[in-house]
């Protein structure tokens, strides 16, 4: 009779890359269903042929959030180039803006080429010849030919001085004065040669593309995040009685003192000046959106264990001998709680809050009846 497909559209609370059955559980899902991560999954390999050569560069710059500028020969080409360059850091979060197709009807148009001050942290899809003498300012600038599929691997444009880039015949090529932080990795590019001499299929080319970026960006990630798990209070030092404690900022020397014995040298083979790329790193929009975003979670972490050790707590001995201001006091403390821990949906087990609000409902039935009458009026 048909096919009837359900799906989950992802809300803003999901995380990249997680799976929607863990954060769907609670839904009536149908037998067996199929994940798709993503509704159009880019051929990556398509996208990044004419630069292959210079795919780590491109991770590092886009790593950076440096202003890039893709001149292509289609909007699709345009479009689809964007999409796989901000997908190249996945499951780092890409937190800079970003147009695939930019024109010159574009509300931003001024803004972006003006020469009275420094190009922003976007990166830049067009297609209009005009832009090559508008753009040639930029610090990075991809201009990518037509595309043409052989049996050899196309022909790789070329790392180029931006006083190249003044005329409407430009070639292809990177004009950038970029220098790579990291050494190039030429085995992933002699991998997929052989795979195009043996025509092996095109998603396969592409996985191939993306578990290499996927290991380098989590070879990147993975320092950070142990470092980060080390600023979390003990769970010891969490009590019911006190609010939590605060999470340790985060000290860039502190973390680059950790790279000696737990760098990304343990889970990649690359050399080359990691601790520079970081300093780098610290300074760009990429990092404040991961950081701001892992803090939340941690923070939100705190709160859920805040909360269930209250609820373990004897809340009804603690009471015995307080006054009835102090009472109260934490009577209004619970119900801030419970309000956050849903206005905030925070990860916490649901009986954890039926236990809270059933502790509250206690507590108050101890006290005299006007301030009873008064405590649930409120």
């Amino acid at each position: 009779m048909g096919v009837v497909i359900q799906m989950r559209i992802p809300s803003k609370n999901d995380k990249p890359g997680a799976s929607p059955l863990k954060q769907s559980c609670q839904e009536n899902l149908l037998p067996a269903p199929m994940i798709l991560p993503t509704v159009h999954e880019l051929d990556l390999f398509k996208c990044f042929q004419p630069i292959l050569i210079h795919i780590q560069m491109l991770w590092e710059l886009m790593l950076l959030g440096e202003p890039i500028v893709v001149m292509a020969p289609s909007p699709t080409v345009s479009s689809e180039t964007i999409l796989a360059l901000t997908s190249s850091i996945s499951p780092l979060k890409y937190c800079c803006d970003y147009r695939p197709y930019f024109t010159i009807h574009d509300s931003e148009f001024k803004e972006y080429t003006t020469r009275t001050q420094a190009p922003p942290n976007v990166v830049l899809g067009v297609t209009n010849p005009f832009f090559i003498k508008t753009f040639q300012y930029w610090p990075h600038i991809i201009r990518i030919g037509d595309l043409k599929m052989s049996g050899d691997l196309p022909k790789q444009v070329k790392v180029k001085k931006h006083t190249k880039l003044k005329t409407l015949d430009t070639k292809p090529g990177v004009y950038t004065a970029y220098k790579t932080f990291l050494h190039k990795d030429k085995t992933l590019s002699k991998r997929l040669l052989k795979g195009i001499q043996r025509k092996r299929p095109s998603e396969v080319q592409s996985a191939i593309l993306r578990r290499h970026l996927l290991e380098l960006t989590q070879s990147f990630i993975i320092p950070l995040e142990r470092y980060l798990v080390s600023l979390m209070p003990l769970q010891r030092a969490v009590t019911p009685w006190k609010n939590p404690p605060q999470i340790r900022p985060f000290s860039q020397d502190e973390f680059m003192r950790t790279l000696e014995h737990s760098g990304p040298q343990l889970t990649s083979v690359l050399k080359g000046d990691w601790i520079g790329l970081y300093s780098r790193f610290f300074r760009s929009p990429n990092f404040d959106g991961w950081y701001r975003q892992r803090h939340k979670e941690m923070t939100q972490k705190l709160e859920c264990l805040h909360l269930e050790i209250i609820c373990e707590a004897d809340l009804l001995a603690w009471i015995k001998d307080k006054s009835e201001v102090e009472i109260v006091d934490l009577v209004l403390k619970l119900r801030e709680k419970l309000v956050k821990a849903h206005h905030q949906q925070l990860p916490v087990r649901e009986e954890v809050l039926q236990k809270l609000e059933l502790y509250i409902e206690t507590i108050i039935s101890s006290l005299p009846e006007d301030l009873q009458v008064v405590l649930h009026r409120h």
